[in-house]
């Protein structure tokens, strides 16, 4: 099982492809960010694209690039856009974003 902090610096190391697909913010939610994941924890993603950039290639380009990092745990991988208006506010005030370098 890996740490919240092994987490952020895995999608840290891919930073310069993931700001390749237009991505502004990258950030986790959930289990993780507050420290409570379990072994059998997904790792629950939220996504900010410039704007423009959220087109269907990048989306689903940077999910296969993120299952690829992540290989061995199951992913929820959400737009910021996509967020549900009943658990979008929750899910903004817990959300744990990874500084990318350009």
């Amino acid at each position: 099982m890996r740490s919240k902090e092994q987490v952020k610096d895995l999608i840290r190391q891919k930073g310069i492809q993931i700001k390749g697909f237009g991505v502004s913010k990258i950030g986790i939610f959930g289990s993780y960010s507050r420290g409570a994941q379990k072994e059998n924890s997904d790792i629950d993603i939220l996504i900010d694209f410039d704007p423009g950039s959220e087109t269907f290639d990048n989306y689903m380009n940077l999910c296969d690039l993120l299952e690829e990092i992540f290989e061995d745990i199951e992913l929820d991988i959400v737009t910021s856009n996509g967020l549900s208006p009943i658990i979008g506010p929750k899910i903004l005030k817990e959300v744990d974003y990874v500084e990318i370098d350009d």
